[in-house]
């Protein structure tokens, strides 16, 4: 029904923000990934919308990619995964990182999402197998080496979240080792 808005940002409050379209305020409901990578209010922007029509109300949702849309899509398809519960599993995974779980069978990194327990996260890696685009499931820099996956690991353990883990791996040569890799990464962190 209502596939894109493009108008000005108006208000931003997580996880709903406010766009004016020619004087009519449309309150979406986006995911944090979308949130984080929006402009200033009170600049323009351009949402992908997906319109939910429930006895008890009418919710917009948005997203700025066309991969986030779709892959919320395939999630409220699932039983017993909702809207909200959707917008909460891309707030905590990337498009590529869900992908990468559901190609690796990753349970685990499901259930680190608020709202996902164990059985949510066997349905979701059962349901959406072969349903997200392999294209989706190699992060834009390729996959993980085995070392840069232990450095991550070892980062997460000392305390930083996914993010910062990730961001330090950029930072570090392609070939590094494992205990040379953790003392770089340590270091880029720590400036």
């Amino acid at each position: 029904m209502i596939g894109r808005l493009h108008g000005t940002l108006a208000d931003k409050t997580p996880p709903t923000v406010l766009v004016d379209v020619h004087g009519v305020g449309y309150e979406v409901s986006v995911p944090m990934s979308t949130f984080y990578n929006l402009p200033a209010a009170g600049a323009a922007v351009t949402l992908l919308t997906h319109f939910v029509v429930r006895e008890d109300a009418q919710t917009l949702f948005g997203f700025l990619t066309a991969a986030e849309r779709a892959t919320f899509v395939e999630l409220v398809k699932i039983s017993g995964v909702g809207p909200r519960t959707a917008l909460s599993i891309l707030s905590g995974l990337s498009v590529a990182e869900l992908a990468q779980a559901v190609t690796r069978q990753d349970g685990a990194r499901l259930v680190k999402v608020p709202g996902i327990g164990k059985k949510t996260a066997e349905r979701l890696l059962l349901e959406l197998k072969g349903k997200l685009g392999p294209d989706l499931a190699a992060p834009a820099a390729g996959a993980l080496s085995e070392a840069q996956g232990d450095i991550a690991q070892a980062l997460q353990a000392l305390g930083y979240n996914e993010r910062e883990a990730q961001a330090a791996l950029k930072a570090l040569p392609a070939d590094v080792g494992v205990s040379d890799g953790i003392k770089l990464a340590l270091k880029a962190l720590n400036r």
